[in-house]
């Protein structure tokens, strides 16, 4: 049945090296660093003004459109934390105003800083919204 003659060739594994293979993805990823490189200004300034990039040739840019969405979200939060800590009194206006907009504030500083090393990161907890059209 066994035999040690079967072992040792079982033991003996042929070595075959693979070829590398044109991949598509490397053709898109050339491409999606060109899109980081030439639109990280308007990524960046999207922060600022959110709309910024749907007025420029940036509104065909994934990176950007990503960045403008983030932004856009941002606001609506800082929209959202204005409305409900100035309707509660005391409460609102010492609590929620005040870490809702070092929260907002923290968030913002984290999409530059994203935008700026030209990566596509969701910010914490609100970064899953999306209300501009991903393409």
């Amino acid at each position: 049945m066994f035999n040690k003659k079967n072992m040792e060739e079982n033991k003996q594994e042929e070595v075959v090296e693979a070829e590398p293979v044109e991949n598509a993805s490397t053709s898109e990823s050339s491409k999606s660093d060109s899109d980081v490189e030439k639109n990280k200004g308007m990524a960046i300034l999207a922060y600022f003004i959110f709309f910024i990039p749907m007025l420029t040739d940036a509104k065909e840019s994934k990176f950007a459109m990503f960045h403008a969405n983030q932004s856009l979200v941002l606001v609506l939060t800082l929209v959202g934390v204005s409305v409900v800590g100035g309707i509660i009194p005391f409460l609102g206006w010492f609590i929620i105003l005040p870490f809702g907009y070092l929260f907002v504030f923290v968030l913002a500083i984290l999409g530059l800083i994203n935008a700026a090393s030209g990566k596509m990161k969701e910010l914490p907890l609100i970064g899953g919204i999306h209300i501009l059209d991903k393409k």
